[in-house]
Parts: structure tokens; C-alpha cells; sequence
């Protein structure tokens, strides 16, 4: 194995993006793909080795830059304003979400044919968003992501679905979660919902130690979310050759 890692300049219109590509060397045919959508913190170290791993497991990992320019806002202000400028129109979110996906598909390591994505926090809901415009993604996989569901026109989910919720998860109300099930229900979907008792918002990320803002790390639940998601990519990518 030969991991190898490199930035990715693509782009959303004018917008410049720089996403983040993690892939085995020692590999010749292309693979398939995870693509790794950020949290409020931008394309961070945290999403970066998450598409590592991905390249350890076999896959392709491409983190996409859903900010633009590679930004990495530093404090809490600046993360949550970053976030809520391209969170209010979900329309312009999806656009810049399906430029890292088309930019991902055309790389030689990339199958294309073979693409799902994950995402945490902000890059949750991305990943769920994602899912709902009908890309061809064969899975979708939400770690303690934002289930609200956009005002855009329904498609056909392709994806396989799980989303991994912290159960005291103060950034998602109960009403959310019941109606993210029903959405998924009555769009037909293969969906699972992995509850999380005792774990709150950012469970995923080993930093995380904001009590006052519920972001609390959580090593069981990282523990049992990441393998729930391993096994969704084993089963959706198994006639690949990868698991």
C-alpha cells in the first residue's frame, strides 16, 4: 500500500474550490469513491484524514471544499457564519456540493460509476442533500449531520442512507429526526437511523469539548457509527472487489 495525497483545484462557476484527494498508489484500475463533505470548520485536517482512511480501506477519498478557497475559518463566530452564508440557500449549497462530486468523477483514480459520500455536522447535511437531488451516489452516510430537509423539488434517492444522531444531540430536535424518517420513508428509501444514547453534537470528532454547545466527543458512539458506516460501504461496493 501506497498512500498518497494531493489538493484538487476545481470549480463552482467562478468559484475556485480546493478539495483534498487521498488514494492508494500501488493501485493501477480505478476505485471507488468516498467523497468527505466538512463540518463548519471547512476542509480541516479532521475531513482530510477521514479521506486517508478511506484510501487505507481501499476506496478513493476526496474531500471537497464546500467553502471555497480552501477556508478555514478559526473561531466559532467565523465558523457559524461561514456556514450560515451558504446554508441559507440550499439551492446554491447543492450546486457547490455537485461541483466536488463532478470534479471527483472526472479524476483517473475514480470510478465513477462507484461514488458515495459521508459527511459530519454541516457536511451531514451536505451528504443528505445530496442524497435528496438524486445523484448517483450509492450510499450516504450522515454523522450527527442536520436532517432538515431542503425546500427543493423531491428526486429519486439513489442512495443507501444512514444517518448516525446523537441522541441528546441539542442542534436536532426531536421533530427533525421524526420527520427526516418520514421523508426517507415515503421517498422509498433504503435508510437506517443509528440513535446514540448519552452522545451529543460532534461525537465523531476527538477535539470536541464544548459542553456549553454540545459538542462532545464520544469514543463508544464514534466507535459504533464508524463501523455501521464501514459496513454500508462494504455492502454497497462489494461487487467492486473492495471490502
Amino acid at each position: 500500500m501506497d498512500i498518497k495525497t494531493r489538493p484538487v483545484e476545481y470549480f463552482d462557476g467562478k468559484q475556485k474550490c480546493i478539495g483534498y484527494l487521498a488514494w492508494d498508489d500501488s493501485v493501477d484500475s480505478a476505485r471507488p469513491c468516498v467523497l468527505i463533505g466538512h463540518a463548519w470548520s471547512g476542509l480541516d485536517d479532521f475531513a482530510q484524514d477521514k479521506a486517508i482512511q478511506m484510501a487505507a480501506m481501499g476506496y478513493v477519498g476526496f474531500a471537497i471544499d464546500v467553502y471555497g478557497d480552501g477556508a478555514l475559518p478559526q473561531d466559532n463566530e467565523a465558523k457559524g457564519q461561514a456556514m450560515t452564508a451558504i446554508k441559507s440557500d440550499r439551492s446554491v449549497l447543492l450546486t457547490r456540493v455537485k461541483a466536488g462530486m463532478k470534479a471527483a468523477a472526472k479524476l483517473p483514480e475514480v470510478d465513477e460509476s462507484a461514488m458515495a459520500m459521508m459527511g459530519f455536522c454541516f457536511g451531514g447535511l451536505c451528504t443528505l442533500d445530496l442524497a435528496r437531488s438524486g445523484a448517483p451516489l450509492k450510499a450516504a452516510i450522515s454523522f450527527h449531520g442536520f436532517l432538515d430537509a431542503p425546500t427543493l423539488p423531491a428526486k429519486n434517492i439513489k442512495a443507501k442512507v444512514l444517518a448516525a444522531h446523537g441522541y441528546d444531540d441539542p442542534m436536532v430536535p426531536s421533530d427533525q429526526i421524526i420527520a427526516f424518517g418520514d421523508e426517507m420513508t415515503k421517498a422509498g428509501v433504503d435508510w437506517q437511523l443509528l440513535a446514540l444514547g448519552r452522545t451529543s453534537h460532534a461525537f465523531m470528532v476527538p477535539s470536541a469539548n464544548d459542553k456549553k454547545l454540545g459538542l462532545l466527543f464520544n469514543e463508544n458512539s464514534e466507535r459504533r457509527a464508524w463501523l455501521a458506516a464501514l459496513g454500508l460501504l462494504d455492502e454497497v461496493f462489494a461487487l467492486h472487489g473492495v471490502a
